[in-house]
């Protein structure tokens, strides 16, 4: 029998699985859902299925009971007898827990599989996309982001689901309709609490990391130019121009990223004589370490952005093919540069597929980049400066 919404929100769950696989900024936006459930949960089993990068941020948060890891490239040949025993130990293994609860933030066909594979009684993810949540946004958005932008759960995978997390707009950012599973199961309405540990042995390293390169005791530009999709890519040339224009001020400015974005952090930095050069060399752990050192932070649409604000730090991020409405940083106003185009947003990942010669990101200057960030630092100045005595 399904539970009614007023059943859900006075029931104890026992047995909890959270899942949201990937990338780092989702799994960022999912903590405030993490924490609201531990509020409303206190004594309750609560697991996290995550993918191996990310399970290193979690694993040392003592909210989370256990962190299960979930491999992506099994899902990719799951025909193949490796990758499908994988998949087939692991479902067992979230069978055997006895799940009474299950939220699957994910929303695809992989995450509502193991969903049902848990057997729990009350499975709760977003609702199928539907036309109407076009019709109630004010804003005119180009067809491009109809045909590839998040519009509900992908894949079916809404058929796994004994209830839904209803989507009546999109005009939403992504942490806020995660928490729209709250009033589902009756968690609490305070704000969004980003709050996570980062252990004591990544803050040593990044100490060390620091007084080696002798900026321990400097402001630091802590800049993340590389992005998983090309699309959301802002010139390394425009970041290198930055990073030289700080640099020149007496700022230590530290480049960040992950082992695939090496190349453009080796780019920026050659361009970019006296820049520090970290980018592959940290884990998530340490990159939070490193960013909540940060006196401002420039990215693009990238997880070290989401990183930025859920530790409280300044980001300035340059935007174009993603709407900063939906997905820019979280209740910041001015976080955001971007060329008000009407091809952007488009949600197109390669260039190859870009009509526009990436338009919506080349008609952003370095110089209305360091504006912007010069503004918030005299912003933090001010906010700490000494108060005059009475």
């Amino acid at each position: 029998m399904t539970l009614l919404p007023a059943d859900l929100r006075s029931r104890e769950f026992r047995n909890i699985l959270l899942i949201k696989l990937s990338a780092v900024g989702d799994v960022v936006h999912t903590i405030p859902v993490l924490n609201k459930l531990r509020r409303r949960y206190p004594n309750a089993r609560l697991d996290w299925l995550v993918t191996p990068p990310i399970a290193e941020l979690l694993r040392h948060n003592p909210k989370i009971t256990n962190v299960i890891e979930f491999t992506r490239d099994d899902w990719r040949r799951p025909w193949r007898l490796t990758p499908l025993a994988n998949a087939v130990r692991l479902a067992a293994r979230l069978r055997a827990v006895g799940y009474d609860l299950v939220v699957d933030m994910h929303g695809q066909f992989r995450t509502a599989a193991f969903a049902l594979a848990t057997g729990a009684p009350v499975r709760i993810g977003f609702d199928r996309p539907r036309a109407g949540v076009w019709g109630a946004s004010t804003r005119t958005m180009p067809e491009e982001t109809r045909k590839h932008a998040w519009q509900g759960a992908r894949e079916g995978s809404w058929i796994a689901y004994t209830h839904p997390i209803p989507v009546p707009t999109l005009d939403v950012h992504a942490v806020d309709r995660y928490l729209n599973v709250g009033p589902l199961l009756g968690l609490d309405q305070d704000p969004a609490d980003f709050s996570f540990p980062v252990p004591q042995q990544a803050s040593d390293r990044i100490d060390a990391l620091l007084d080696y390169y002798d900026v321990a005791a400097k402001k630091l530009v802590v800049m993340a130019p590389g992005t998983i999709w090309e699309t959301k890519q802002w010139r390394s040339e425009a970041f290198a121009e930055v990073a030289r224009h700080f640099l020149q001020q007496g700022l230590a400015t530290i480049l960040i990223g992950s082992d695939r974005e090496r190349q453009i952090c080796e780019a920026v930095a050659a361009a970019a004589p006296g820049a520090v050069n970290l980018g592959g060399e940290t884990t998530l752990s340490e990159l939070a370490a490193l960013i909540r050192c940060a006196t401002i932070c420039l990215t693009n649409d990238s997880g070290p952005m989401h990183l930025a604000v859920a530790l409280g730090r300044p980001v300035v991020s340059v935007f174009g093919s993603t709407d900063p409405i939906w997905i820019g940083p979280y209740r910041r106003d001015g976080a955001v540069l971007r060329a008000e185009l009407p091809c952007s947003p488009c949600y197109l990942r390669q260039l190859s597929r870009c009509m526009h010669g990436h338009a919506c990101m080349q008609q952003v200057s370095a110089a209305a980049v360091i504006e912007r960030m010069e503004s918030m630092l005299r912003a933090g100045d001010r906010k700490n400066a000494p108060r005059p005595l009475r």
